[in-house]
């Protein structure tokens, strides 16, 4: 049965994803994305930030100086055992469409996509290493306008990502230090971000290990 999660996954990402409007998960999940409003979700003040608005089922975060984003606001975000799941659309720009700040035990992490020039895919940062540098670095080309699954697991000594059915991070954290990058530290706990980039988001959920 697990086998067939990252097909799904793809055949979800091929047809455009879900809609969260379509009822409640039966995986034990919390939708964090009602498809109507911002919710609990506060656009994050880093300075020079786009607009975000919620249009047509999605959020949207216009592209802005430097980073622009969301933040969650609404408490009871695990700190380990947990996967969260985000479908991001690149609209406008070539840099990072999807960043995501999450907890990691006492800590936070944060996982790119696009970043360094559009393509660059890891976590920052691993032993002071940012996504460009550390062993989690790859490079994926991302088109515009298309959904991407991105789905993220934490667990006690393992971080894991992947992007549709291809799995991208699989970090054995035991021994090692994962922090975040501090231009990402105000999207904490929990936060979604771009970098001179205008995406979308849909279909956030949380859900525990």
């Amino acid at each position: 049965m697990k086998n067939l999660v990252p097909a799904v996954l793809a055949v979800l990402a091929a047809c455009g994803g879900h809609d969260a409007t379509r009822g409640a998960p039966t995986d034990g999940s919390r939708v964090l994305f009602d498809g109507k409003t911002l919710g609990k979700w506060k656009s994050t003040e880093f300075g020079g930030q786009g607009e975000v608005r919620v249009q047509d089922g999605k959020i949207v975060v216009d592209g802005g100086a430097a980073l622009s984003g969301i933040h969650w606001t609404g408490g009871d975000v695990p700190k380990v055992n947990y996967e969260l799941s985000v479908e991001a659309m690149k609209i406008e720009g070539n840099d990072i469409f999807c960043g995501i700040a999450f907890p990691y035990k006492e800590s936070f992490c944060s996982f790119v996509a696009g970043g360094w020039g559009g393509s660059t895919v890891g976590l920052s940062s691993v032993d002071g290493m940012n996504a460009s540098e550390n062993e989690t670095n790859s490079d994926m080309d991302f088109q515009k306008d298309r959904w991407y699954t991105f789905r993220l697991r934490v667990t006690n000594d393992k971080i894991e990502a992947w992007i549709d059915a291809k799995q991208v991070v699989n970090l054995e954290t035991k021994d090692r230090k994962v922090s975040i990058h501090p231009a990402m530290e105000l999207s904490c706990p929990l936060g979604l971000a771009t970098y001179t980039t205008t995406a979308a988001f849909r279909n956030i959920r949380l859900r525990p290990l």
